[in-house]
């Protein structure tokens, strides 16, 4: 994999915005946060902060994966979808090409995962010292080659949908860590992160945010 950063200069993609959440589609190839070094600075968070000074973080989503994140407009907002996310109240449906025909059509990875200290950021199955991973998955459609799954992550594991559908057998193309030959031969990483549902933290209002798949 290449080490150089060259995120995409696409326009900052608003879903929604109001005095509690600011909803963005993140671009795959840009970084949620800052990296290690003045050429890793640009990354969501700054643009969104460079738009809604007050923004603040609440969770991320891997440099490759595309899709709806959240970010909180307020201390009050942060500390509340904070917990949400602790509680794991917040649901996340992600869409994946993988490689191969996954079957059965559906089920569950229940793998615990662990960082792989010598190919950081690698992450590895590990039944001794893993923290518990569980993630649903749905086909949506599928042929020889590939299959278009749904992805529920009952936890929020880093690479977590990576490593499970690796672990299955059927990497998720494109993928720069963990995809080998022809699965690796993609313009990006085929993960993104299409639904979040929360509640508001305003009134607590249950209330969901959809961004179609690119791909």
């Amino acid at each position: 994999m290449s080490d150089a950063y060259n995120p995409p200069n696409d326009p900052l993609d608003v879903v929604y915005e109001d005095h509690e959440l600011i909803i963005v589609n993140k671009p795959s190839g840009l970084l949620s946060v800052p990296g290690k070094g003045e050429h890793l600075a640009d990354c969501l968070i700054a643009r969104v902060q460079a738009a809604f000074p007050g923004a603040l973080l609440v969770h991320r989503l891997d440099r490759d994966t595309s899709g709806v994140m959240v970010f909180a407009a307020s201390r009050h907002s942060q500390r509340h979808l904070g917990l949400q996310f602790e509680k794991r109240q917040i649901k996340k449906a992600y869409i994946a090409r993988v490689s191969g025909q996954l079957e059965p059509k559906e089920g569950t990875v229940d793998l615990p995962l662990i960082v792989d200290w010598e190919n950081r950021p690698r992450q590895m199955v590990c039944h001794e010292t893993g923290k518990q991973a569980v993630t649903d998955w749905k086909v949506l459609r599928s042929d020889e080659s590939e299959s278009r799954v749904r992805l529920f992550p009952k936890t929020g594991r880093s690479h977590q949908l990576r490593v499970h559908m690796l672990a299955l057998g059927h990497p998720i193309l494109g993928d720069p860590f963990y995809a080998e030959g022809a699965a690796l031969e993609h313009p990006r990483l085929m993960l993104h992160a299409e639904e979040l549902r929360l509640r508001h933290p305003d009134g607590g209002k249950g209330t969901r945010f959809f961004v179609k798949a690119p791909f």
